[in-house]
């Protein structure tokens, strides 16, 4: 199912809605689909979000790696993930962050579903 983005809409809202279904498309995944590598997608993501909130609330200091808990908690991590990015990201010059950020949203909901074909 292609992402469907609203123009007008707040990337902050935008990006949470985005996170949120991906999420719960994991969620949904049984362990073999989540094992062939969709966990995989959402973990790579979740920690790509994470590194740039850290790098932005706490500059300087060498992000922390967001851990793999398993298979079965990649959908909440990626939710925790997404809503620190959009919490620290309220400034007009973090707009092509925030757009980076849902691209790469988009192309995990892909790779996902990909991977459930």
């Amino acid at each position: 199912m292609p992402e469907r983005t609203d123009p007008d809409q707040d990337p902050h809202t935008d990006l949470t809605a985005a996170v949120e279904r991906l999420a719960g498309r994991l969620r949904a995944l049984p362990q073999r689909r989540l094992q062939e590598g969709a966990a995989a997608a959402g973990l790579e993501l979740a920690r790509w979000l994470d590194r740039e909130a850290q790098l932005l609330e706490f500059p300087g200091r060498e992000p922390y790696v967001m851990p793999d808990d398993g298979v079965f908690v990649v959908g909440d991590q990626l939710v925790l993930a997404g809503r620190e990015l959009v919490a620290v990201t309220r400034l007009p010059e973090h707009r092509e962050l925030l757009a980076q950020a849902r691209e790469r949203v988009a192309r995990a909901a892909r790779a996902v579903d990909q991977r459930r074909a």
